[in-house]
């Protein structure tokens, strides 16, 4: 069964519901280029909330990684200090979710693999995760400036 025709973009341009092709339409019921809106190179319909989704999900990401590697740490019997950097920078993450609306919040972003390569002088695996996530946001940065370009 085929489905009923509904408004002007499968009835014809003039939208009499003839079916008639009107000035500029193929009768196909094709949408105009110039009626299609701006191109955008991306394809998708808002470019910035994509790439602050998929920020916001490496970060949480992030954040839950580190939190699951709390308890290991513990039983490898690392320093107190690993496990309030670990604790800290999951924080710092789940807020920096929240704020990749802004431009600087990207960046800042960079201080979470930083630190944890800073603190592998605590416990070899933090710096492990700290090469890690620095791959995983330059990455992320890579996709958002072509997404947004």
């Amino acid at each position: 069964m085929t489905e009923p025709a509904r408004g002007p973009e499968r009835a014809g341009s003039d939208g009499t519901g003839s079916g008639a092709a009107g000035p500029g339409s193929a009768g196909s019921g094709a949408v105009r280029p110039e009626a299609a809106g701006p191109e955008r190179p991306s394809g998708l319909r808002n470019p910035p909330a994509a790439v602050r989704g998929a920020g916001a999900g490496a970060l949480a990401t992030m954040a839950l990684v580190l939190l699951m590697g709390i308890v290991p740490l513990i039983r490898l019997d690392a320093p107190g200090a690993a496990i309030v950097v670990i604790a800290v920078l999951a924080v710092v993450a789940i807020v920096l979710c929240g704020l990749l609306k802004h431009e600087w919040a990207w960046y800042a972003a960079i201080l979470v693999p930083s630190v944890l390569i800073v603190a592998g002088f605590l416990h070899v695996a933090l710096a492990v995760l700290g090469v890690m996530f620095a791959l995983l946001w330059a990455y992320m940065l890579h996709v958002r400036r072509t997404v947004l370009r």
